[in-house]
Parts: C-alpha cells; sequence; structure tokens
C-alpha cells in the first residue's frame, strides 16, 4: 500500500512514469542487469525509515533503519542514470531521533543542492508520516558511494547503507570479473545504546565490529559472522565502504594481497597493498584474486580502539571458498608487507591540481585550525557550529549572500564562482586545547578534492596526487597539515564536517557557501515547492 502511495505521489509531481518505476528500465542504453533481491534497490525507489530491534552481534536494541535491514538495501545505478527516491519517515521510538534525512554520501549533486540531504544547511528535517523525495542525476560520477542520516548522530542507531553506480564503460574493468552485490563490504561500529544516551559518553567506545551487519562482542554469544563467498581462479572486485560512527578499521584477508582502483569515487593507478586502513565515510575499490587453495579465510577488521582481539571471530567475516567447508577459517593474520600509503595513490586519469602549483598559490587560500574549547565542544577557526534556525540553502534563496549574513555566525564561508580555493588543516591533537580524538576524517559535500598533501608525508604533490571526498588529518606527532584543492564550479551551501559523528554533533564543522548569487538563482529554478513545504510545515521560513 505505501509503496502505491509513493507511486502515486511520484506521479502526481509528473516527476516519473509508470515504465520507469523499474530499476532497470532508465540510463545508459547498455547497463549491467541490477539485481532484482530484495535488499538491493535501484535508483527509482521508496527507502522507508523505521524502527526496529534487531541484534546484529547477539544483543537486542532498537534501531533506526533503512528498509528494516542493517547496513540499508544496497541502491545501485548506473553511470548516468537519474534518481528519484523517495525517503518516507516511519519512525515512532522517542528514545531516539524521530526526525531524519539521507544524505546521499559522494554525490556532487550539480544543480540539485537542495536534493543532498542535509539537514540545517541543504533541508529541514523530515517530520514523521511524511516523506521527501530527492532528484538528482549522476552524469560524470561512478564508483563506490553511500548514504545515511544526516540528523544528529542519528546514523550512529543504524541508518546507513551502501550505493553503488557502476560504469558500464569502466577502463579497470578488464582487471576484474565479478563485481555486484555480493562484493559490497560495510564495515561499521556498533552501540548498544541508543545515541541519545551516549551524547557525552567520551570516548564513545563502540560495542562491537560488524562487517556486512554481522558480528559479535566481547562476552557475547558466538553469533552469525558474515560470510563472502568466491570462486577459485576469479577476480572480485570489492568495494569497502567505512560506515563508521568513529572507529577506523585497518582491513587484511589472510593469504590475500589487495590491489586498489578506487578511492571515494575516483579511479587509481592499481596499487597492491596486504592491510587497508579505512576512515568514517571513505571507500576504496580493490582486487582480490581468489588464488588460495579452497577454504575458508579470516577477513579482519581491527578498529582503532583499545583492546581490540579478533579470538572467538571478533572483529571478522569469513573469505569463503565454493566447495570449502561450512565453518570457521582456523587461518593466520599476516606477515603484513605491502602497508597502505595514501601518498601511492594517482588517479588514472590525471586532469591536473586546479590553479597554480605552490602552497598557498590558490585563488583562496584559508588555514583551518581545529579546537577544543573550555566547553568541550569543538572549533573551526575558533567557531563552535550550531544548526541555524533556516537552513543554510533557505538563507540563500531568501536573499542572504554575505558571510556576515549568513547563519550560524562564524561557521560559513562564501567562496566566489569558479575559483582555486586551498584548505590545510594542520592537526592539533597534541597541542592544549587542540582537537582530540583523531585521526579527524574531513568531509567536503558537493566537491572530490585534490589532496595535496596526505597525512603522514610532508611533502606537496601538485601533479597527481590521489582525489577523494573524506581524507584523514593525521596527527600532530608527525606534523601532518593534510592540504587539499578543489574548484568553485558547483554553487550552493557544502558542509565542510569532521565525519566522525560525535565529533560533528559537537561542533566540528563549518559551511563553504559557493556563489551565493549565483546558488540563488540556480536553485530556485530547480528546487521544488514540496522542499519548502518541508520547512513551512515546521514553522521555518515564515
Amino acid at each position: 500500500m505505501l509503496i502505491m502511495r509513493t507511486l502515486a505521489h511520484l506521479l502526481a509531481l509528473g516527476l516519473v512514469n509508470i515504465h520507469l518505476v523499474s530499476a532497470t528500465s532508465i540510463g545508459p542504453q547498455f547497463r549491467r542487469a541490477l539485481s532484482k533481491r530484495a535488499n538491493v534497490l535501484g535508483p527509482v525507489s521508496t527507502v522507508e525509515v523505521v524502527n526496529k530491534v534487531i541484534a546484529p552481534d547477539g544483543f537486542p536494541r532498537s534501531t533506526v533503519l533503512a528498509g528494516g535491514m542493517f547496513p540499508g538495501p544496497l541502491i545501485q545505478a548506473q553511470k548516468g542514470d537519474e534518481f528519484l527516491v523517495n525517503v518516507v519517515n516511519l519512525l515512532n521510538d522517542t528514545s531516539m531521533n524521530v526526525t531524519t534525512s539521507i544524505h546521499w554520501h559522494g554525490i556532487f549533486q550539480h544543480q540539485s543542492n537542495w536534493a543532498d540531504g542535509t539537514a540545517f544547511i541543504t533541508q529541514c528535517p523530515i517530520q514523521p508520516n511524511e516523506s521527501f523525495l530527492h532528484k538528482f542525476t549522476v552524469p560524470d560520477q561512478a564508483g563506490t558511494y553511500w548514504y545515511h542520516s544526516h540528523l544528529s548522530v542519528q546514523y550512529c542507531d543504524g541508518l546507513r547503507g551502501p550505493l553503488v553506480i557502476y560504469d558500464p564503460d569502466d577502463p579497470l574493468g578488464h582487471l576484474y570479473d565479478v563485481d555486484d552485490e555480493s562484493t559490497v563490504i560495510v564495515l561499521s561500529d556498533w552501540y548498544h545504546q541508543p545515541s541519545p544516551q551516549l551524547y557525552n559518553s567520551i570516548p564513545f567506545t563502540p560495542d562491537s565490529t560488524l562487517i556486512n551487519g554481522l558480528g559479535r562482542y566481547p562476552g557475547g554469544p558466538a553469533s552469525p559472522l558474515a560470510v563472502v563467498n568466491v570462486t577459485q581462479g576469479l577476480r572480485y572486485r570489492f568495494r569497502i565502504i567505512g560506515a563508521s560512527c568513529d572507529a577506523w578499521f585497518n582491513f587484511t584477508i589472510d593469504g590475500h594481497n589487495m590491489t586498489i582502483i578506487e578511492a571515494d569515487g575516483n579511479e587509481v593507478e592499481p596499487v597492491v597493498v596486504d592491510s587497508l586502513a579505512v576512515y568514517a565515510a571513505q571507500r576504496y575499490s580493490f582486487i582480490v584474486t581468489a588464488d588460495q587453495p579452497v577454504g575458508n579465510y579470516w577477513m579482519r577488521a581491527v578498529s582503532d580502539f583499545p583492546n581490540q582481539t579478533f579470538v572467538g571471530g571478533l572483529n571478522s567475516a569469513i573469505l569463503r571458498y565454493s566447495g570449502a567447508p561450512i565453518e570457521d577459517p582456523t587461518t593466520e593474520p599476516g606477515p603484513y608487507v605491502l602497508p597502505f600509503d595514501e601518498s601511492a595513490l594517482h588517479p588514472i586519469i590525471a586532469s591536473g591540481v586546479p590553479g597554480t602549483p605552490g602552497v598557498g598559490n590558490a585563488d583562496v587560500n584559508i588555514n583551518i585550525i581545529t579546537g577544543v574549547n573550555a566547553e568541550g565542544l569543538f572549533t573551526m577557526n575558533n567557531y563552535t557550529f550550531v544548526n541555524p534556525p533556516l537552513p543554510v540553502l533557505l538563507q540563500i534563496l531568501s536573499g542572504a549572500h554575505e558571510a556576515t549574513q549568513l547563519l550560524p555566525n562564524g561557521s560559513v564561508y562564501t567562496l566566489p564562482l569558479n575559483k582555486t580555493i586551498e584548505l590545510s588543516i594542520p592537526a592539533t591533537d597534541l597541542t592544549p586545547g587542540g582537537a582530540v580524538g583523531g585521526p579527524h576524517p574531513m568531509h567536503l559535500h558537493g566537491h572530490a578534492f585534490d589532496v595535496v598533501r596526505v597525512a603522514g608525508n610532508s611533502t606537496y604533490n601538485y601533479v597527481n596526487p590521489v582525489r577523494r571526498d573524506t581524507v584523514s588529518l593525521g596527527t600532530q606527532a608527525v606534523n601532518d597539515n593534510v592540504t587539499i584543492r578543489f574548484s568553485t564550479n558547483n554553487p550552493g551551501p557544502w558542509y565542510f564536517h569532521c565525519h566522525i559523528d560525535w565529533h560533528l554533533h559537537d561542533g566540528f564543522a563549518m559551511v563553504m557557501a559557493e556563489a551565493p548569487l549565483v546558488a540563488e538563482a540556480q536553485e530556485s529554478k530547480a528546487t521544488p515547492g514540496y522542499w519548502y513545504q518541508l520547512c513551512s510545515s515546521q514553522g521555518i521560513g515564515k
């Protein structure tokens, strides 16, 4: 019944035709057959956000889920597709947030800033028993992405899932044989208490690590573990997603190397590693050749929290060859001789870093000092981000174009159109009043940026650095000063924040308001009437 109501809603808006409801009926003429499994959706879909009690590690708790599952259903699409995703809020458990929003992490949202899904930045929250239709296209993007709540720390309660955009003409397609829903790996930390009970629980220690939604916690039952099935002799493109609230993971597969070919939706020259650091919100594709004897092999994801172990299947999943017995592996980790080095990642198409090479030679250069104030809240250049009374986009559409006019005060930076921006963000974790709790993974909405100086490396690369949308700031112990560059070719307000969700909740964010005057003209034409109604129904912006 709900699906029929949603379809009727789409038809009434003139945004979908009957024949478009099939996930395989739109997009490029040549396309792979998308999965028809119940846990896989296409670009034209309904996502119901519901409360449900689940026990992914053996401990039952109420959650907030997309489609009633964890992780949420995989959304598959093809490069060039149009997305029509209707998010329906059916939440009623008041021990957690009952309003919601969903952000499409890594999608540029060219001329659709209103659909970015970021509460208080690009939209008002979706109220219970209401829905919101996201409409956007991906003409020039393919790769591994994800979606998650962007309201408070709601995604820590479960609202997170994978999104993959396939490229029928993938220039690296000859390197692998299998790339489908079975090769998506979602890493997440998991908490037994609802997120509102943990707001002030520093440190925010997770109870378990989940791989594809399954895991075990210390002292808990031998809960089922995720199994990834392979056939000997085939090459697999695994797509790994750091869907974490806090922890970063060192990921390994016993007996197998990994050939990295993608970082955050940007394909890179192949690099072979035997361990891979995955920070919150980062994604990688890597190729694994099933070239070992038929058997079971541990996949391991150890977090940065202390006292981690693999004993009893903790922090683990199973790589199972076809024909292997249904049993836990007995393989041993290591030795590790091919460590991950972010500076070794180079785009397969080096379009060049925008602007004049050299530190400080961009059109606009901003040094961002992160810290923690006397109240224990995070700051960026001395300002703690607080949710504004009106979404930043609504402020711009109402005629506010200058940083001095935009709220929250001090946290919005206006940037000129078609200029090169360089952001340098030195690690401050060892400085009194510095931003502790790192390394901090920083994410910029609306863009992929060139990381001209990566964590752990003091050399600047203005020729062919890795291009991505989420980067670790590293640590002050090695004098890290991560520096990124991007071009302001996407008008609109874009959130720039730490993706440790607890830190974002405590103000670790700012907004890059890109060409506000142009954004107003562009978004006023593109923004649908029901976007405004989302706010006006709550008495916002009247």
